[in-house]
């Protein structure tokens, strides 16, 4: 396993816990489990911004996330595919949470002026599996 696809594994692990924990904090409806400092947790969390349909925009989060460590996954094990299609896979995951991140980071400063740490820590770890996955992009095509 290379140096990136095994970062890109932690991280997309780790950001997962991210998100996780968001969503108990949604649904738990306890502001004690989102203490930090200024209460931007809290703020973001229960605001409008923080559900799509009735749904908890921490869940969109999971799903990218274990979609990515999914092809991660199957890349190592289905080595008879070509890899390209992985890491195309986690180039656009990647690319739809990192312009998700942007635009709800935008809604926190801009918006709601408040900052969730939680929220910031999950789009800085998406931002870097999107580099990674640039970085293996070029890789895989400077080998042709």
């Amino acid at each position: 396993m290379t140096f990136l696809r095994k970062s890109s594994l932690v991280l997309a692990i780790l950001g997962l816990g991210v998100a996780i924990y968001l969503f108990i904090i949604k649904i738990a409806d306890n502001p004690a489990l989102c203490t930090t400092a200024g209460g931007g947790c809290w703020t973001v969390n229960t605001s409008s911004y923080s559900e799509i349909f009735g749904i908890p925009v921490s869940l969109f989060g999971a799903a990218g996330y274990i979609a990515i460590i999914g092809l991660l996954i199957l890349e190592g094990r289905l080595k008879k595919i070509d890899n390209g299609i992985f890491h195309y896979g986690i180039f656009g995951l990647s690319l739809v949470g990192v312009l998700f991140s942007a635009y709800l980071t935008f809604i926190e400063i801009v918006v709601l002026k408040a900052i969730c740490p939680f929220c910031v820590s999950s789009a800085v770890l998406m931002t870097v599996i999107f580099i990674f996955s640039i970085a293996r992009l070029i890789k895989e095509t400077g080998k042709s």
